[in-house]
């Protein structure tokens, strides 16, 4: 089982996009479902950002990463340094 991984970045921060990952992103989401599927997380990710206010009110220098991960990999991520980062979601 995947989930999807969401990073935002600043391409001042991270001229490469390749290089942004959880640890330099300006904002870490991960969107609550599952898939089987790498294409169908990877779809339903570019939805989930679609649908807030971080993804349709990103700075011109600000890009967006999606990344399918095990479902294991998401469970064992340190959440209280990734929620000082978050900005909320609407």
């Amino acid at each position: 089982m995947l989930t999807a991984m969401i990073l935002i970045c600043s391409l001042t921060n991270t001229p490469s996009l390749s290089d942004c990952s959880q640890h330099n992103a300006r904002d870490v989401l991960w969107v609550p479902e599952t898939f089987n599927n790498p294409v169908t997380c990877f779809m339903h990710g570019q939805a989930y950002i679609a649908g807030t206010s971080l993804g349709r009110n990103l700075r011109s220098d600000e890009r967006i990463r999606i990344l399918c991960r095990p479902r294991r990999a998401a469970e064992l991520t340190d959440e209280t340094t990734l929620a000082s980062r978050r900005a909320p979601v609407r």
